[in-house]
């Protein structure tokens, strides 16, 4: 498995005691799989999400990422572990403002070491629709194209794995469309495993697997198609 949880927790002390995010939680995602993870609002999901990708530690279990436990790494071995396989889409974009798409998209590849980051990063802007915005700032795109540089950001590299958090959340409906349909279809051409946190019920099934959290509990894991079709597979 490429990414495997076990006994996963996360807590919080504070002025009433200690508060428990996320109950133990074990999970298993396979290379090239496509995960969505759902659930109402402080569910734990987006928690989840930080501690699969080595952005925050936690309080108890393991997370290993391609076989390697992320609790024993410190931080400059977790970052690099991320630069290495790991790619990030935020639905706030957070794209750097003072750099342009280009520079933007070539950032994690010039810090990675790759020779030809500049190559790598005109080449992604043109799958997604921007060659003609490659020298234009942030402040200079619209909410989808901003979002699609940071796809194409997400990408460079060639991550084994792709963390996204709501990645349509900041758009309206027909741009959402728009970059969920580049997401997966850049997704599909490049093998990567996807895991994505989303209240978009619509967006979740074109997963291959739904993950739904409720109050810091895994309670549900089914293949996105069954769920559709109401079946209670409880995990």
């Amino acid at each position: 498995m490429l990414i495997q949880t076990t006994q996963l927790e996360k807590e919080v002390t504070t002025s009433d005691g200690i508060l428990h995010i996320l109950q133990p939680i074990n999970l298993e995602i396979a290379a090239g799989e496509t995960v969505a993870i759902v659930g109402a609002s402080g569910s734990g999901k987006s928690t989840l999400l930080s501690l699969l990708a080595g952005l925050d530690l936690a309080s108890k279990g393991d997370v290993l990422i391609d076989n390697v436990k992320l609790s024993d790494l410190d931080e400059e071995q977790r970052a690099k572990l991320r630069a290495d396989k790991v790619g990030f889409i935020f639905q706030s974009f957070l794209l750097i403002p003072s750099l342009t798409a280009l520079e933007n998209v070539m950032l994690p590849a010039e810090l990675a070491g790759a020779k030809n980051a500049q190559q790598q990063a005109q080449e992604l802007l043109r799958k997604v629709g921007l060659a003609d915005r490659l020298n234009h700032y942030p402040n200079q795109l619209s909410g989808g194209e901003q979002q699609r540089v940071a796809i194409a950001r997400a990408f460079v590299g060639t991550p084994k794995i792709l963390f996204a958090d709501e990645p349509t959340g900041n758009l309206d409906s027909v741009t959402g469309q728009k970059v969920e349909d580049l997401l997966f279809e850049m997704n599909q051409e490049s093998g990567t495993t996807l895991v994505m946190v989303t209240h978009d019920n619509e967006l979740a099934q074109r997963c291959q697997r739904v993950l739904t959290m409720t109050a810091g509990s895994l309670v549900q894991t089914k293949p996105a198609a069954t769920q559709q079709e109401g079946a209670t597979d409880v995990a």
